[in-house]
């Protein structure tokens, strides 16, 4: 038997069996989508992703209106303690997201040391990955979080972190072949760079006080579908999700494509990990094949495994059939997944609801005002890959 297994029945044994009705809910296949919304949602927002036939929705809150510096945190240079007002409106979300039906899984961008790079003049934070003072913060911060939610019915999971990059500055090349990632690892163990050890100190301290609700982890370089390879276990805790992101090939997928004179393909040949490459949906399930080797070698059930991102640039002419071809991989696979994104409110590059056109000038004209977006949504072909696949 893995270790990690006996490990896991052996915590499972020692809770009362009401701590693992949480892990219930992701016995099952869930479909959802990611909210990254610049305000608030409101009850209409929920029950519009609800009435698609989601099960949950992923809500990251970093670009609301903080109270102080950074949304919760308060500060990210130097963690305090939850700023209550902003806890106030997190809560008054939780509520409107349970009154629709729906499971969150809370989602930060930023952690202490660690600020989302969009509320940090564009700039990349390594912080968190040079200085463990910042681990210490970032362990409180989320035992912080989880005194206050353990019990909100709406909660079924925490992502602790939204795409880690402690390997961007680290030295290990993005989508590095399996063994030189392992060699990087094997330099970084027990050092600031040490992600597997960071998500152990934050699970440490959330089980201090919330000992059944599952937590969600992202694997590095930006949550890539290829970064758990380096992982030589998995957690010793049986309530652990293991997420990966697809945007590949992010060349194709992507904003900046748009912008190039002649865009690359979907389907077709594309720049990825130093080459150009045949990109089609035998790549795709190829690529995707990689994080369900490694939860096969750490023999984690399948229902572990969770795509909590992906999507293109709706306005890409092949990104109905990317979506096609990505979401067929995860409905063989019987993974959970949420597509980015819903009914953003900030950019309209993957608000598939939007359909192929340009948004007008009054959407940007919102943003700029601060004020609450104003198009209409409605169920378009762009739409129909996520929608077809979200109904029960």
């Amino acid at each position: 038997m893995h270790p990690w297994i006996l490990a896991s029945l052996l915590a499972l044994a020692a809770i009362p069996a009401s701590a693992a009705d949480l892990m219930d809910f992701w016995d099952t296949p869930r479909h959802g989508g990611n909210s990254f919304n610049r305000l608030p949602p409101d009850q209409v927002y929920f029950d519009a992703l609800k009435g698609y036939g989601a099960s949950w929705v992923r809500l990251s809150y970093d670009k609301w209106r903080p109270a102080g510096r950074d949304f919760l945190l308060g500060n990210a240079d130097d963690y305090q303690g939850l700023a209550a007002a902003d806890l106030k409106q997190l809560v008054a979300v939780l509520d409107r997201a349970h009154a629709a039906g729906l499971k969150v899984v809370i989602t930060p961008l930023s952690l202490p040391g660690m600020r989302w790079s969009q509320n940090n003049q564009g700039q990349f934070d390594d912080r968190l990955w040079q200085d463990k003072r910042f681990w210490t913060q970032s362990a409180r911060f989320w035992r912080d979080i989880a005194q206050a939610l353990k019990d909100h019915p709406a909660i079924a999971a925490y992502n602790l972190i939204n795409e880690p990059a402690p390997e961007k500055l680290g030295g290990l090349t993005e989508h590095a072949p399996p063994e030189q990632m392992q060699q990087w690892y094997a330099r970084q163990q027990d050092g600031a760079r040490d992600l597997p050890a960071l998500y152990r100190q934050l699970l440490a301290a959330i089980r201090e006080v919330d000992d059944k609700t599952p937590v969600m982890l992202d694997a590095g370089w930006y949550a890539a579908a290829d970064a758990f390879s380096y992982w030589p276990a998995p957690l010793a805790d049986a309530r652990v999700l293991y997420s990966v992101h697809m945007y590949e090939p992010y060349a194709a997928t992507s904003a900046p494509n748009l912008a190039r004179q002649r865009p690359y393909a979907y389907p077709g040949s594309v720049p990825f990990a130093g080459q150009v490459q045949p990109w089609d949906a035998q790549r795709v399930a190829d690529y995707l094949q990689q994080p369900l080797d490694w939860a096969q070698r750490m023999e984690l059930p399948r229902s572990r495994l969770v795509v909590g991102e992906f999507g293109c640039m709706r306005r890409l002419p092949g990104c109905r059939q990317y979506l096609e071809d990505v979401l067929g991989v995860l409905d063989r696979q019987q993974l959970h997944w949420a597509f980015y994104s819903f009914r953003e409110d900030s950019w309209d590059g993957m608000d598939y609801e939007l359909g192929t056109a340009k948004v007008p000038w009054r959407y940007w004209q919102a943003i700029d005002q601060g004020q609450a977006d104003p198009l209409p949504r409605q169920a378009t072909p762009a739409f129909e890959p996520i929608r077809r696949r979200l109904q029960p």
